[in-house]
C-alpha cells in the first residue's frame, strides 16, 4: 500500500490517492480525496489525508476488518496501533514498557481528523459511518458557562455543538524562536546571495517558504518597498496557504540584497521566478521544496544551528509582538485567516518576556512595600 501523486483530467491541478497492493486505487479513499480536490482543498491537504488514511486502511488488514462496519472500540485499536512502534504493528514483535510512543499525541490527532471527515463524507453517501467520531453534546451548563460568549451567542445558545469522540490530549507546541545571534549566523554561512536572499526575504516579512518560492519579479516593489504574496498555480508546487492573497511591508535593506541578487548572479535569465537553480538542475527553473530542505541540511552542518525554514516566520511574529504591535496587525501580515490562529500559536510568555514586562512597569524598582 503506498501514496500515489495524480494529476486531475484535463488539468494541472495536483492531487494524491493511496494505491493497494494489488495496484489499484483503493476506492472509498480515492472518491473522497477526489471530493477534496474538486473542492480545491490544498494538495499539501490531500496528500496529508491520503497518508493518514493509509494508516487507517493498513490498520483495517491487519486486523481483517470492512471498512463500513468498524465501531468505536476498533478506532481506539487503531490510536493504540498508531503508538507502537512499526515493526511490532503486525503483532509478532513484542514491545518493552520502556519504549516511547511511535506516533505523537498531535500526529493521532491530525490522523483521527482525517479519518472523522473520510467517514462523515461516506455516511452523507449512506454508509453507516454517522456519528462514529463526532457527537452532538447539548451545551449546557458547565465550566464553559461563564467563559467568553461571542456575538450572539444569545441565539445560538441552545444549538449542540459537535465534538470529536476521541481525541487525546496534548499541550499546544511551542514555536521555535531564533535568537538575533543566531539569525545573523544563518545569514552570514550562506554562500550565495540567492540563498542569503531567501531567508532574509523569510525572516524580514514573516513569509512561508512556499510564498516565497512562488515570488515573482513583479511582486517585489522595490519603490514602496514591500513584497506581494499572491495566489497562483506555481510551476515547483509552492502555494499560498488558504488562496488568500496580501501585501507584506519590506526593508530597503532587503530590496538593495534583492537588486544585488540581481547584478550579481542573476544575470540574464529569462524566468519569471526571483528563486531559481543556477547552480543545480535543471537550471534556470525554480526552486522547489527539496533544495530548499538540501540547502537547510548543508546550513545546519555549517552553523550548527538545528532550524527550519518556517523558524524565520516564527522569529518574525515573535519579534513584532514583543515590540508591542498588535495581534490584528501581526495576523494580516502572517495571512491568518483568523485571529484566534495568531493567539493560539503565539499568545506565549517565556520568563525573559515576562521580567521584560515587569521591569518595562517598574515592578523591581519603587516598591511602596520594602521586602
Amino acid at each position: 500500500m503506498r501514496v500515489q501523486r495524480v494529476l486531475m483530467p484535463g488539468s494541472r491541478v495536483e492531487s494524491w490517492t493511496v494505491i493497494g497492493d494489488d495496484h489499484v486505487p483503493i476506492d472509498p479513499v480515492e472518491r473522497f480525496l477526489a471530493y477534496l480536490s474538486s473542492i480545491e482543498r490544498s494538495p499539501n491537504t490531500v496528500k496529508a489525508y491520503a497518508h493518514d488514511l493509509k494508516d487507517w486502511f493498513g490498520f483495517l488488514e491487519v486486523r481483517v476488518l470492512d471498512w463500513r462496519e468498524v465501531s468505536l472500540e476498533d478506532v481506539a485499536g487503531f490510536v493504540a496501533w498508531l503508538r507502537l512502534p512499526p515493526i511490532a504493528r503486525d503483532g509478532r514483535v513484542q514491545v518493552l514498557p520502556s519504549v516511547g510512543h511511535h506516533c505523537s499525541e498531535a500526529s493521532v490527532n491530525r490522523k483521527l481528523a482525517a479519518l472523522t471527515s473520510f467517514c462523515e463524507f461516506h455516511a452523507r453517501h449512506g454508509m453507516p459511518l454517522g456519528g462514529l467520531l463526532v457527537t452532538a453534546a447539548s451545551p449546557g451548563r458547565g465550566p464553559s458557562s461563564t467563559s467568553f460568549k461571542p456575538f450572539f451567542h444569545h441565539i445560538t445558545k441552545t444549538a449542540e455543538r459537535r465534538q470529536r469522540t476521541v481525541k487525546l490530549s496534548t499541550s499546544p507546541p511551542r514555536p521555535r524562536v531564533l535568537t538575533a545571534v543566531e539569525a545573523q549566523t544563518i545569514l552570514d554561512a550562506c554562500e550565495h546571495l540567492r540563498d542569503r536572499l531567501l531567508f532574509a526575504l523569510l525572516l524580514d516579512t514573516g513569509v512561508r517558504i512556499g510564498e516565497a518560492l512562488g515570488l515573482r519579479h513583479e511582486d517585489l516593489d522595490i519603490a514602496e518597498p514591500r513584497v506581494a504574496v499572491v495566489s497562483r498555480v506555481n510551476d515547483n508546487r509552492a502555494r499560498v496557504k488558504g488562496g488568500r492573497s496580501r501585501f507584506v511591508p519590506a526593508s530597503g535593506e532587503l530590496m538593495r540584497l534583492y537588486v544585488d541578487y540581481l547584478n550579481v548572479e542573476y544575470g540574464a535569465l529569462d524566468s519569471d521566478y526571483v528563486f531559481i537553480n543556477l547552480w543545480g538542475r535543471p537550471h534556470g527553473h525554480p526552486m522547489t521544496y527539496p533544495a530548499v530542505y538540501d540547502l537547510v541540511g548543508r546550513l545546519r552542518r555549517r552553523t550548527g544551528i538545528r532550524f527550519g525554514p518556517h523558524w524565520f516566520r516564527h522569529t518574525y511574529a515573535t519579534w513584532l509582538l514583543r515590540r508591542g504591535a498588535g495581534v490584528e496587525s501581526v495576523k494580516e501580515l502572517l495571512g491568518h485567516a483568523s485571529v484566534s490562529t495568531t493567539i493560539d500559536t503565539y499568545g506565549h510568555l517565556t520568563v525573559e518576556d515576562a521580567r521584560a514586562t515587569l521591569e518595562s512597569a517598574g515592578w523591581f524598582n519603587g516598591r511602596e512595600v520594602r521586602l
